[in-house]
Order: structure tokens, then C-alpha cells, then sequence
């Protein structure tokens, strides 16, 4: 077992990762999704207030609530607001930009179920209390690296994560030492099974690549909604399901297990999306 010292905070206890519905969309989620397909090394002026409203207005999210997470956006070092004219613009800081071009990596990448290396990752933590909003955030980023509580204070995570980079970002902000990382192998007579259903809530997990599924299979799934729009919901809902799903090996996901079709329809509906979505939003802008 190898030791690694990084400087991090601490978590709670942790929740299931799924509480609620992949397809439970909330305004901040739709954002960041608008912004990383196409606002991030894309489009590079600050985008009227009013397109990312009538954009998420198209999705079902009132115009007060667009205002009030891009607010939260802006509070958290996110976006920047800029004047334009009468209007108030939104963009990118070089913080938000980092935050979407990493999760690009996964939600474009090519085998975005597959374990990271061989393997098992282990951290621990401790962040003082009047930290929690920096725990809160370090505990977001964890689950995002596929990692669960296995123990009080003990989470886990498949294959070889790089944690150094997956906290880069908080890095800074963390007393020192305060989180422990560990690397660890399967040891004969002690099976990764039943700690693997322990941790993780298998079914949980397959039954939201079944909702994701049963939703984007259908060709009525965005019909009625400007392809601009459509393009985001089916990001927003890819980024929950990659959230819900951490990469265990596929012997402990028994049979058909559907990652793969989750796959290949979000790459299936994303490109049947990408020419009308980018007219869609070159027509909002211009």
C-alpha cells in the first residue's frame, strides 16, 4: 500500500448518490451544461442574461430562478458578470473554464464507465467545522471521482485515482495534511464483493442508466423544445448519470449491465443534436 499526503477537507457522513432522478434538473446543473457545450473554449464575449433565461424558460425553469443561480454562479468565482448596454452579460472566469473543461474529459470521453487503472483508492479527512462550506465542496468533488463512504471517515473509490489533480482546485484552501490517500489491492480471502455492495448501491446505479435509457430512447424525448435547449437537458442528464455511476469493474454489475447503452445513445442523440443546436445558439447571440 502506497501513502500519499494531499492537502484537502473533510466530508460528512456520505448520502446516497442517488436520492434523486438523473433526469431531477436543476437550474445550476442546466447552466453549466449550456456553458460547457457552448460557451467554454467556444464562444468567448459575455452572453446576454436573457439567452441563458429563454434558453432554460424552453426547459421549464422560471426566469427568477435562472437569475438567482447565475447570482450563485458569480458568488462561487464561476462567471463574471459584465454590462452590456441595458443588459447584464455573463462569462467564464479562467475558474469556471477549469471546472468545464474537466468535466469534459468524462462526459466526451471514450470509455466514460471504464475503472481508472487497476485497483482500489482509499481517503480520509478531517476539515475543521468552520470549513464546511470547503468540506462540502470537497466532498462534491470526491463523488464526482467515484468515490463513497465504506466507513465513517473511510471512502473508497475504483481503480487508480488521480487525486492530486481531482482537488487541484481546493488544493490551495485545504489546512495541511488534512487528507490522507491511500492506493490498495484485493488481498486473497478478503473478496472486494460484498465491500463493493456495501459501499455503492448497485441497483441504485442501474436504474438510473435505466431512466436515462428509457427517457433519451424516445424520439419524443425533446421534440417539442428548440434544439439549443434539447442539446442541454441531454447534457445536464448525462453529467447526473456520470455523477451516479463510479466506474466499478464490470464483474460486480452483473448481467446486462446497460453502461454501454447509456453510452453509445448519449453519443447517438448528442450528434444528432450538435448542427441545430450550434445554428440555435448562433442564432441567440448574434
Amino acid at each position: 500500500m502506497s501513502v500519499a499526503n494531499v492537502r484537502a477537507t473533510s466530508p460528512a457522513a456520505g448520502a446516497s448518490l442517488l436520492e434523486t432522478s438523473v433526469l431531477t434538473r436543476k437550474p445550476r446543473q442546466l447552466l453549466l451544461a449550456f456553458f460547457g457545450e457552448f460557451v467554454c473554449d467556444r464562444y468567448f464575449e459575455p452572453l446576454r442574461a436573457s439567452v441563458l433565461i429563454g434558453t432554460l424558460e424552453s426547459a421549464g425553469v422560471a426566469a427568477s430562478a435562472v437569475r438567482t443561480n447565475l447570482d450563485r454562479m458569480v458568488e462561487s468565482g464561476l462567471l463574471e458578470r459584465r454590462r452590456l448596454g441595458r443588459e447584464i452579460g455573463f462569462e467564464l472566469t479562467s475558474h469556471g473554464s477549469e471546472v468545464l473543461r474537466e468535466a469534459s474529459g468524462r462526459v466526451n470521453g471514450p470509455a466514460p464507465f471504464e475503472p481508472q487503472g487497476e485497483g482500489w483508492t482509499l481517503v480520509t479527512f478531517t476539515v475543521p467545522e468552520h470549513l464546511r462550506d470547503l468540506r462540502h465542496r470537497l466532498r462534491a468533488t470526491l463523488t464526482w471521482s467515484g468515490f463513497a463512504v465504506l466507513r465513517d471517515g473511510l471512502w473508497i473509490a475504483p481503480g487508480s485515482v488521480d487525486l492530486a489533480a481531482a482537488l487541484e482546485a481546493i488544493i490551495p484552501e485545504l489546512p495541511p495534511a488534512s487528507v490522507n490517500a491511500f492506493s490498495a489491492t484485493e488481498l486473497a480471502g478478503f473478496p472486494m464483493a460484498e465491500t463493493v455492495r456495501v459501499a455503492w448501491d448497485i441497483e441504485g446505479i442501474r436504474a438510473a442508466h435505466d431512466e436515462f435509457i428509457e427517457h433519451w430512447e424516445g424520439e419524443d424525448a425533446a421534440a417539442d423544445l428548440p434544439a439549443v435547449t434539447a442539446r442541454t437537458l441531454l447534457v445536464a442528464d448525462w453529467l447526473a448519470l456520470l455523477r451516479a455511476d463510479p466506474r466499478l469493474p464490470r464483474q460486480y454489475m452483473g448481467d446486462d449491465w446497460p453502461a454501454d447503452r447509456s453510452a453509445e445513445l448519449f453519443t447517438r442523440r448528442h450528434r444528432e443534436f450538435a448542427f441545430p443546436a450550434v445554428r440555435d445558439f448562433a442564432g441567440l447571440v448574434d
